[in-house]
């Protein structure tokens, strides 16, 4: 684990959560070498293997934003990078930055980060009271159908979206950005040629489609200076494992996220 309180107001922060990334299909792809963008980023020993405290997107984004990130699945007591200020925790330590507020978006802007947030899935469109209870955690939020689960697109259109961000903000302006990428959410069926339903290939086809537009993000902030990188998935889906489908379940496959902490 890095120590955050020498990170946090000397790099910039990226938080990426590939919506709905199961991790076995992240592991044999990246062993595959089958996303070469990611492969060039993520430590040497890969995806770590982690359990998400969330089996839907919006219950994981709110314990994310609490400071609750996907925990190790080897059993004990596992210190957090981000913690808020309350009593009894025992995963906060001398490596963990404390920060103000109700939640660690808040607290970066204490710290003063520009905060900003680059919706995906239909947890962050904006378009009603509960699409906009976490994007308004953020000094700057954007979603359009374009970044949505419905554009084939979409993963190009958000890192274009970062890049324009990036480039408008001064390099002495530290940055908080977040990603929920939308691409991986169902239907994910257009990244395969040929396929009509949604099957755990076509879901690996749109982690090849994503990870093809990754590297402009990773060239975006080098151009900026170092930046801390936290790249995890909120939870998995089925597709037919034990007879279940979809997520919002207690499954194997929906608990266990892919999980990498990193410097660019």
């Amino acid at each position: 684990m890095f120590n955050m309180n020498q990170i946090v107001g000397t790099h910039d922060i990226l938080f990426i959560t590939l919506d709905t990334l199961r991790y076995d299909v992240a592991k044999e792809y990246l062993t595959q070498r089958r996303l070469p963008n990611l492969a060039a980023v993520l430590p040497e020993t890969g995806w770590e293997q982690r359990h998400s405290p969330g089996n839907f997107t919006y219950a994981a984004h709110h314990a994310f934003f609490a400071g609750f990130l996907p925990t190790p699945i080897t059993p004990g007591i596992h210190p957090r990078p981000f913690a808020l200020g309350f009593e009894g925790s025992t995963t906060t330590t001398e490596n963990t930055c404390v920060l103000e507020g109700a939640n660690i978006v808040e607290g970066l802007a204490v710290r003063g980060y520009h905060t900003v947030c680059i919706g995906g899935v239909g947890f962050f469109n904006k378009l009603n009271p509960l699409g906009n209870v976490l994007p308004s955690m953020f000094a700057s939020s954007h979603w359009s159908r374009e970044l949505g689960v419905t554009n084939p697109d979409s993963t190009e259109k958000q890192v274009e979206l970062a890049e324009q961000i990036l480039e408008q903000t001064p390099k002495t302006q530290r940055v908080f950005l977040f990603i929920n990428i939308s691409a991986l959410h169902q239907p994910n069926y257009v990244y395969l040629p040929g396929a009509k339903t949604d099957t755990i290939q076509s879901h690996g086809a749109a982690l090849e489609y994503v990870d093809s537009h990754l590297g402009k993000l990773w060239d975006a902030f080098r151009q900026r200076g170092s930046t801390f990188c936290i790249l995890c998935s909120d939870h998995g889906t089925t597709y037919g494992d034990d007879g279940y489908t979809g997520h919002r379940l207690s499954h194997p496959v929906v608990w266990t996220v892919p999980y990498a902490e990193f410097i660019l």
